[in-house]
């Protein structure tokens, strides 16, 4: 059964690392659903957060291939694991004035915020699981989504693990 996985990969911070990494996904048939890229707790060290669907035997193999890659220092399953999960989404909505409070009302809701207000339309900031992010693009969509940017997930294992 193919299901979602949340993957971290703690890699050496060079050039061409992430091509690498993002080409052993492809090789493999593998469809990488949302990628981030950042510094890690360790100087000279980047984490790659990497959300993907499969099998768990095509995970394990893409797992031990990863760690055949020679910038990777360590692979871990995060979705196998308690964790806590978050992305960022800036989504610029038609917002005549009139339908400024009813939108308002969906952007308290999801305790979002309102991050620039031009004279037709307005950018809301929100930030949480990916399951918060699709649903407050749905209520939305009725207004008008001009533009939206996500960041793609980012993710670490509960407490002291």
């Amino acid at each position: 059964m193919s299901t979602k996985h949340t993957i971290a990969v703690l890699v050496n911070d060079q050039p061409g690392v992430l091509q690498r990494v993002s080409g052993l996904f492809g090789r493999r048939g593998f469809n990488i659903e949302s990628i981030t890229v950042g510094q890690s707790e360790e100087v000279g060290l980047s984490r790659m957060v990497i959300v993907t669907t499969g099998d768990e035997t095509t995970l394990e193999q893409v797992e031990k291939q990863l760690y055949k890659l020679i910038d990777v220092i360590k692979v871990i399953n995060l979705s196998s694991k308690p964790m806590v999960a978050r992305e960022l989404a800036l989504i610029k909505v038609k917002a005549e004035p009139s339908a400024r409070p009813e939108i308002m009302g969906v952007v308290e809701t999801f305790r979002a915020s309102v991050v620039d207000i031009g004279s037709a339309n307005m950018m809301v900031q929100v930030v949480g699981d990916t399951v918060k992010i699709d649903a407050m693009i749905e209520l939305l969509k009725p207004y008008g989504i001009q533009e939206l940017s996500r960041t793609g997930v980012t993710a670490m294992i509960r407490g002291n693990a």
